[in-house]
Order: C-alpha cells, then structure tokens, then sequence
C-alpha cells in the first residue's frame, strides 16, 4: 500500500509538470529556439548549429516533455515511461546545475515565459522532480492504469497530434498564448511611464531610435493619441520577404488615413538599404534591442497595431490583413479593435477538443474494464456457477412441463371413464 500511495503522487506530480511544461514550450516554440540558441552561443557552439536544427529541437522537446507526462498519467507502457522520465530529469537536473553555478543564462526556459524561475530555484525544482522519479522508475508496476492496453494507442496517437498542431500553428500564426510582457491588451504607455518613475519594469529594455536623426522616440510614440502601426523585424536580413505586397498595402493605408507607421530594427544601415531595394519599402526605420523585438512578437516581420499606447492587434506576416479588412478607418473596421477571442474561450476551446475527449475515453474505458472484471468474478466464483447451473436447469424444466401436450379429451376425460366401468 505505501508503495502504491508514493508511487501515484509521484506520478501524478511529475505527469502535470512535464504536461504544463511541454505545453508552455509547444504554444512557443520559437521561444524555446531562442533559448535553446543562449546555451548553445553559452557553450560556444552557436555558430555550428543552424537555426533550422535549434527549432527542429525546440519541437521536439516540447513534444517529448507533453508526451511522457501523458504517458505518466495514464499509465502507458509503465517500464519504458519511467526510465525514460528517470533518464529525462537526470539530463536536465545536471544542466540546470551546471546553469546554476556558472550562469550564463539569466533564466532557464524551463517553462517559457509562463513561470519565471531563478537558476537556482530551477535546479531545486530539478532535484526534487529528479527524487519522483527515481520513486516511479522504483515501481512502475505499481501506477494504476487509466486506459486499457487496447485503448492506449488512441491517447498516444491523439496527444502526439494534438501538441504537434499546437506549435505548428504558433509557427505559422502567433503563439496561442502569449505570456510575454507584449500580449494584446498590455498597456505599454502605463508600463513605460511607471519605469520612468523607478518601478522595476519588464519594458525597461525596450527603445525606439529613429534611424533618420538618431533620436529616442520612444516617450513620444507611446504617448500618441490614436493608432500607430509598428512592423517589427528583429533582423531584416533574414526576415521572410513573402508578403511585401501587403506591407506596402498597410503602409499605403495608414499614409492615405493619417496613422504613424515604422519599422523596428536591429539591423544596421546595410541590412536596411538592401530591404529598401528589394521591396520597395518608403516608411521610416527606427532602430530597437533585437532580443526585445523577438520579444514583441514570434514573428520576422510581425506586425503590431497599438491605440493610445495600448497593444490592441498583433499579426505574423502570415496573416497580415488586406484591402478586405481594412477597407474603411480603423475606428469602423474590426481590426481596429481589440480581438473577442479571450483567454477563458481559448481555454475552453482546448478542454472541448483535447482533454474532454479523452476524459470520455477513460470513462469509457474504465467501464468496460469493469465489466470485463465482473464476468471473471462470475466465471471464477464456483457457488455463483453452481445456483447459475441450478437456476438455468429449474428453467428448463419448467419451460419443457408448459410445452407438453395435454391428453384427449381434457382433464375431465379419464375421470367419467372410470366412473362408467365401474357402473
């Protein structure tokens, strides 16, 4: 018993940290890329790893973190699960010790930007994680199944696909959550304003240059009545030139209704003059913190759209609008206005096709185990056989007495016959 009550804690503490874990790293995968890219620059390895291989790492590991803690909560394959999690938290116990001691990271990843965690408070966490799982790689057999062996292929399968859909629509569009300090609806005019008076702020790295004169305008951009468009491109050079028509389409439409429109940067007078010449760009250039502009938004060139200082849209160049959408002024058309797509309905929408599914399922599941269970008892149980063998033949017989035939003549008939003998 004691062995069983350890090892189901353990397992369901570890299952809801690499679920949470591995789901903060797949609705920001190139997040994870960035992060993945500070270790590798920390250990001198950066420029041996091309970008496509760090973000082909930050899916996978999103990926594999989100899957064995499912496999951890519903029990699947419970010898292979637990030494694979055993194996995955010693791995990472040693390097957030190492990150730890030598710190050439300021944060760890290890859950995004959802949970700020020191160095050090990570490789505590690391350590007691680490303890849980030696706990569950003790006893596996002890973890108690929530679905059947038939059934797990089903949960596999669907958890697979559903965390990979996860960070590819975050690559495609923008992440599904954004925990950064740039979502939609942060008031960055309220933000930098209180840095201002000496607050500590999670702005006080963000700047705008102007590229013409060299003049901060960050104060006066911020404090702008009305709309402001913001196309962000952290490095020009390497930023996606797919959609250029309908940049220049939203420069068009912001200079012909009177909005400010600039371009944020971190590349330098080359990387812009040969952006010019290849697209044909007229806006204004204003330099930024490359590291803040991957910040802003998961997207190179992403676009923002802020009102009174306030981030109130936010597009990859994916899904850059056009002449459909903005086809009167931002104050008359929809994206002129804050998205009615709330985090509670996102919430909702991921219970409604990720995890009632598979509740259905284990439900399901469970009760068809039970009935399995209780037709065993029954076939085992030799005194239930036997009265089941007497009940079933006390049937029959009675079923063969109301078939016979009944003599000629009726009941009546044998008696009036010996009557007239006698006579």
């Amino acid at each position: 018993m004691f062995k069983a009550i350890v090892t189901n804690l353990a397992r369901l503490v570890l299952a809801a940290v690499l679920i949470f874990s591995g789901f903060v790293k797949a609705v920001d995968p190139l997040g994870t890329q960035y992060k993945i890219a500070d270790y590798l620059t920390a250990m001198h390895l950066g420029q041996y790893v091309p970008d496509f291989l760090t973000l082909g790492a930050s899916v996978l590991l999103s990926a594999v973190e989100f899957g064995l803690g499912i496999c951890l909560l519903f029990a699947i394959r419970r010898r292979v699960t637990s030494r694979l999690v055993l194996l995955l938290m010693l791995v990472m116990t040693i390097i957030t010790l190492w990150v730890a001691v030598a710190n050439p990271v300021s944060d760890c990843g290890c859950f995004g930007d959802a949970v700020k965690l020191t160095n050090w408070q990570t490789c505590w966490k690391n350590v007691a994680l680490l303890i849980l799982a030696v706990a569950v790689w003790r006893w596996p057999m002890e973890m108690l199944r929530f679905v059947s062996r038939s059934n797990r292929w089903i949960v596999i399968n669907y958890s697979a696909l559903f965390i990979l859909l996860v960070s590819g629509y975050a690559l495609y569009d923008l992440p599904y959550f954004d925990f950064r300090p740039y979502h939609i609806g942060a008031n960055l005019r309220a933000g930098w304003q209180h840095m201002m008076s000496g607050e500590e702020s999670p702005y006080s790295e963000f700047f705008i240059e102007r590229l013409s004169d060299g003049k901060d305008i960050t104060d006066s951009l911020l404090n702008l009545q009305g709309y402001v468009f913001l196309l962000v491109a952290p490095h020009l050079e390497n930023a996606d030139d797919s959609q250029l028509d309908l940049i220049n389409q939203v420069y068009e439409y912001a200079e012909d209704n009177g909005y400010p429109f600039y371009c944020l940067t971190a590349s330098g007078e080359k990387g812009i003059r040969q952006w010019r010449e290849s697209t044909g760009a007229e806006y204004p250039f204003c330099h930024t913190d490359d590291i803040t502009l991957k910040t802003v938004i998961r997207s190179n060139p992403g676009l923002l759209l802020l009102k009174d200082g306030k981030v109130i849209r936010k597009w990859s160049h994916n899904r850059l609008p056009d002449e459909f959408k903005l086809n009167d002024r931002l104050e008359k058309v929809e994206d002129g206005h804050m998205p009615k797509n709330s985090i509670p309905r996102k919430i909702l929408l991921i219970l409604l096709w990720y995890v009632l599914p598979l509740v259905v399922l284990t439900i399901a599941d469970r009760l068809w185990a039970w009935s399995r269970w209780v037709k065993r008892k029954e076939k085992s149980n030799k005194v239930y056989q036997y009265l089941k063998k007497k009940k079933n033949e006390k049937e029959n017989r009675s079923r063969q007495l109301e078939n016979e035939p009944e003599p000629a003549g009726g009941p009546e008939s044998g008696q009036g016959t010996e009557r007239s003998t006698e006579g």
